[in-house]
């Protein structure tokens, strides 16, 4: 029987590694796994993971998903010549006042988020409409459904995803080919270690007004201990996707969405801020 051929970007750390892991590790080897990176000197971790299960189930490819070109190398250098699933990972962060961002690092923040993501779809979707099945898995976030402050460009990124994904998902029923969207709240990955974020003695920090920087300061406290005490494990988001790849008669929902366990409310300065949590089907 073929294994079912799936491509996964970002694989060098949370997410991305955890669903490549547990699908090559799979002992039926059903999956074929092209788990793919930006730098494959990050490759180490995933393979450590996999160990010696892999033979036969798992490549590990260079891909940047902000060059068209690099993601053509990989379509073209698939064996099989198919992408049956395609699970769109690879992302990056941004937090920190509006005032401070320069407009370089926010078109860095959409070229990854939206234009990558977009692209690496753009340049699978065909084979899939020609053989008439196929599944997109996209990693969106609690971002894409409400505004979070000092995540302004972040949260445009993931809204902007929503759309895209949204306005697929309708079209593409009729080539038997099945979007899903994964909303996210914390997790406990590298992301955070790889956030691009203002800090506090950063001097871009200057731009915003001082009632601005404090209440800043108080984000950064807040939105810490939040994560200590209610991200999730990666296993939890990677067992999600694995159930939505999986053809279920009957039940093909849009929607992942992964609760975030949580509905707080941050007191700062002189008005709240709602984090509502998100509860998973």
């Amino acid at each position: 029987m073929d294994q079912t051929v799936v491509l996964i970007t970002g694989c060098s750390s949370g997410i991305g590694l955890s669903l490549a892991v547990r699908l090559a590790s799979d002992p039926s080897k059903i999956y074929k796994v092209y788990a793919t990176m930006r730098d494959l000197a990050k490759k180490k971790r995933l393979m450590d993971c996999v160990k010696d299960s892999h033979k036969d189930t798992m490549d590990v490819l260079q891909m940047d998903i902000t060059h068209h070109q690099s993601i053509l190398d990989v379509r073209d250098g698939i064996k099989e010549k198919r992408v049956d699933i395609l699970v769109c990972n690879a992302g990056v962060g941004l937090v920190g006042p509006l005032e401070s961002q320069s407009m370089e690092m926010m078109r860095q923040i959409l070229e990854v988020n939206v234009l990558g993501t977009i692209r690496t779809i753009q340049t699978f979707l065909p084979g899939m409409k020609a053989r008439g099945s196929g599944r997109v898995l996209v990693t969106g976030s609690i971002g894409g459904l409400q505004g979070l402050p000092f995540n302004e460009i972040y949260c445009a990124s993931k809204f902007a995803v929503e759309g895209v994904c949204e306005s697929l998902a309708i079209l593409l029923q009729h080539f038997n080919i099945h979007v899903s969207l994964i909303e996210c709240g914390p997790v406990n990955t590298d992301f955070l270690a790889n956030l691009r974020r203002t800090e506090p003695g950063d001097a871009s920090l200057s731009q915003a007004d001082a009632r601005t920087r404090a209440l800043y300061a108080t984000y950064l406290q807040h939105c810490d201990t939040m994560f200590q005490d209610a991200a999730q494990e990666a296993g939890d988001i990677v067992q999600v996707r694995v159930t939505k790849g999986r053809k279920i008669p009957g039940n093909s929902p849009f929607h992942g969405k992964v609760n975030w366990g949580i509905s707080k409310l941050f007191q700062v300065g002189n008005f709240p801020w709602e984090l509502t949590g998100i509860y998973g089907d």
